[in-house]
């Protein structure tokens, strides 16, 4: 079946206003003996829950067939803004490992918006060529968002978005660009400033900003040294470093609220606790095996009314007492090997004003945990070569070979990784 008509979320019937913005990550599979390739798309789409009229589909029918598509909804929160969250993977197999372009639109933005963005519009772009340096298909950064998130307008507050490569690449945000067709208006939020770094900074404002703005931000991945690209059919492509790869949407509502008595966290504003991990931490859970996350946090003035989180779709969420909830996850066999970003706040209520806390986001590996006993493991091997090899190229590419198929059963690229002894007959 052609891509574009499986990716229809929901027939287009009319122009509506529901949007709350997306992500889309994406995990190579398999190269299969006749060059084909798989590919698992995983995306997040937010909007008002009455609506969902916005699709993916590939512009220039060169993105293959769907294997499989599974989708779940659920409703994420209450009035002014609710929104519902579709969470979906597709199975796509192409007939090579050429990049392709994954379109979205559909619709509208929210009503409202001050940087006076309507229509919906984000690209992905899919590369899925052999690398190199890990000897492995290319894997898209990793992130997640949250559909609002908010802040008093008299409140200064850095948003420092979830920023991981499975591939190690330095990981950069910019605004969507419009010359690059990665949307259809792209006045960036005039409340906002962007670092290359991915962190987004507000500072106090006029009440005339409050209310809510479009965030459409484009993350890539560059390589930390130059590296060759390969496709099916041998044709090789040089990366530098200052080359993206990949690129993938970071699209959400960014609320100004109307001012705060205190910006002090703990007493409207929610305060993190101990044992809530950090923000961009990394957890490890075998697959199988359920992880828990705590999460605490206090506000002396206001109510903690509820933790608002996105995450893998079948997370669950448990109500411990006020202020403490735990997040728990059971991964699956087909989840092990890939990483898995975890976003969430903690909202408070006073006169019926809602508050949130920073926004922490952490990211889940799903396989071996490195903080285990070292483990030592013996190689044996032969290498024929047409001329003679130093013996510091055979131990670099031996060292590069195993942490290829390492980072491929789910180890993070920054696992440290050394060869003791080596012996070369």
């Amino acid at each position: 079946m052609p891509l574009p008509l499986l990716l229809l979320l929901l027939v287009c019937s009319s122009q509506a206003s529901h949007y709350h913005g997306t992500v889309m990550t994406y995990y190579p599979k398999n190269t299969n003996a006749d060059g084909s390739m798989t590919v698992e798309l995983q995306y997040n789409l937010n909007f008002h829950c009455s609506l969902d009229i916005t699709s993916w589909t590939c512009p220039s029918n060169n993105c293959g067939t769907v294997s499989s598509e599974v989708a779940h909804s659920v409703t994420k929160d209450s009035s002014p803004f609710e929104w519902c969250q579709r969470d979906g993977i597709i199975s796509l197999e192409g007939p090579t490992n050429a990049p392709f372009q994954l379109l979205l639109s559909g619709g509208d933005w929210i009503n409202f918006i001050r940087n006076s963005i309507g229509s919906v519009k984000a690209v992905t772009l899919v590369e899925l060529r052999n690398r190199s340096d890990t000897n492995q298909a290319n894997r898209s950064p990793q992130t997640n968002i949250l559909a609002v998130v908010r802040v008093p307008s008299n409140c200064p507050r850095d948003f420092n978005l979830l920023t991981f490569d499975p591939d190690g690449d330095q990981v950069k945000c910019r605004y969507a660009n419009s010359t690059l067709s990665e949307c259809d208006q792209c006045t960036p939020p005039s409340v906002l400033n962007l670092s290359t770094s991915c962190t987004l900074s507000f500072s106090p404002t006029d009440s005339i900003n409050e209310g809510p703005w479009a965030v459409q931000l484009v993350m890539e991945d560059f390589p930390t040294q130059n590296i060759t690209l390969t496709q099916t059919d041998g044709v090789q492509t040089t990366i530098t470093t200052n080359n993206a790869i990949s690129k993938i949407p970071l699209q959400f509502v960014f609320n100004v609220d109307r001012a705060v008595p205190s910006c002090t966290e703990g007493l409207y504003l929610p305060k993190f606790l101990p044992p809530t991990p950090d923000n961009r931490a990394q957890l490890y859970t075998p697959v199988n095996q359920t992880l828990e996350i705590s999460i605490n946090a206090t506000a002396n003035i206001s109510m903690i009314s509820d933790l608002l989180f996105s995450g893998p779709y079948n997370m669950n969420q448990t109500t411990l007492g006020a202020g403490q909830f735990i997040l728990s996850w059971t991964p699956s066999e087909n989840q092990t090997g890939k990483s898995h970003p975890v976003c969430f706040v903690v909202q408070a209520v006073f006169n019926s004003v809602t508050y949130q806390s920073e926004l922490r986001c952490v990211i889940v590996n799903v396989g071996y945990d490195p903080y285990l006993i070292p483990i030592f493991v013996g190689l044996k091997m032969k290498v024929s070569a047409l001329s003679s090899l130093s013996e510091d190229y055979i131990i670099d590419n031996i060292i590069k070979v195993v942490r290829a198929e390492m980072l491929s059963q789910g180890v993070p690229s920054d696992f440290p990784l050394s060869l003791i002894r080596a012996k070369l007959v």
